[in-house]
């Protein structure tokens, strides 16, 4: 017996060791029946081209002024799948990090950006066709970072019926007060190109807003198609964001929503995000299990 743990701890430590890991292919380009080009990265875990099998798929979404490339050159998302794929906390899955340049994954007020359609429209089932993924719900979760945390919680609500978990870091998430107190400046900056030119105080609030505010859709859609999906909200408590979370989480309290709300030590980081999508990932497979 203790021949044969010895061999099994030899046989770990060199398939750890000399593992390649999966494989990423970066910016890789899309273009949409409308012509629109979308960039994206993909991962494919180590066993993708040694089997035939399908896989669960989580799409992993940017910050604010990053693109496709950022998850893996800052988040280090590569490595922590393989990571936890190796100690078996998280299935062998396949990652897709499609580029959100400055949309906040929102379709435009005046309809001359139309970033979600494309996403959930074409995107996703060309990728689903491309690459060996299950294409059910339970098998699809979205993920993301700061703009990327609020474009994963608003897409997850906004479609129920694609997502089965969404874990939100950082994510840039407002409350109505926040928006209508933005200086001017601020708001022409971030969100006149989406939610309307010019606008001041309550103006602001509008259709295009509230249709894509999660502080919103979580009153709007109807609460089992919200209880259909698993939400985890992880936002630092020296993060300046963090009264929108704080109150997205309040909120889904009051009207009876499940999620997971975590508040760790730190701020609007790398190193923040890194170890939370390593904990987001175990949680997002919690999903995949059988």
């Amino acid at each position: 017996m203790r021949n044969s743990l010895l061999i099994l701890g030899f046989m770990f430590f060199f398939q750890t060791a000399f593992s390649q890991g999966g494989k990423v292919i970066e910016s890789l380009t899309f273009t949409s029946k409308s012509g629109t080009k979308m960039n994206y990265s993909v991962y494919l875990p180590e066993d993708y081209t040694t089997s035939q099998r399908s896989y669960p798929v989580v799409y992993l979404l940017h910050g604010y002024s990053d693109d496709e490339t950022g998850w893996i050159q800052f988040g280090e998302a590569n490595r922590i799948a393989d990571k936890g794929i190796a100690e078996g906390k998280i299935p062998s899955c396949i990652i897709i990090i499609p580029d959100g340049k400055l949309t906040w994954y929102c379709n435009s007020y005046d309809g001359k950006i139309n970033w979600e359609d494309t996403f959930i429209n074409e995107l996703i089932p060309y990728v689903e066709k491309e690459y060996r993924i299950r294409k059910k719900k339970e098998y699809r979760a979205i993920a993301g970072l700061s703009m990327g945390g609020y474009g994963a919680l608003k897409l997850s609500m906004k479609h129920t019926d694609l997502f089965s978990t969404c874990v939100a870091l950082s994510s840039g998430t407002f409350t109505d007060d926040e928006m209508i107190t933005k200086s001017d400046k601020e708001y022409g900056m971030y969100f006149s190109e989406l939610f309307g030119k010019g606008l001041q105080g309550q103006a602001r609030l509008n259709e295009a807003w509230k249709s894509n505010s999660p502080l919103d859709l979580i009153r709007s859609v109807p609460l089992e198609k919200l209880k259909s999906v698993r939400f985890w909200i992880d936002c630092g408590d020296d993060d300046f964001l963090y009264i929108g979370n704080s109150s997205l989480h309040v909120e889904m309290r009051k009207l009876g929503i499940p999620h997971e709300y975590r508040v760790r030590d730190g701020g609007h980081s790398w190193s923040y995000w890194r170890s939370g999508l390593a904990t987001g990932l175990e949680y997002i497979g919690e999903k995949f299990h059988r």
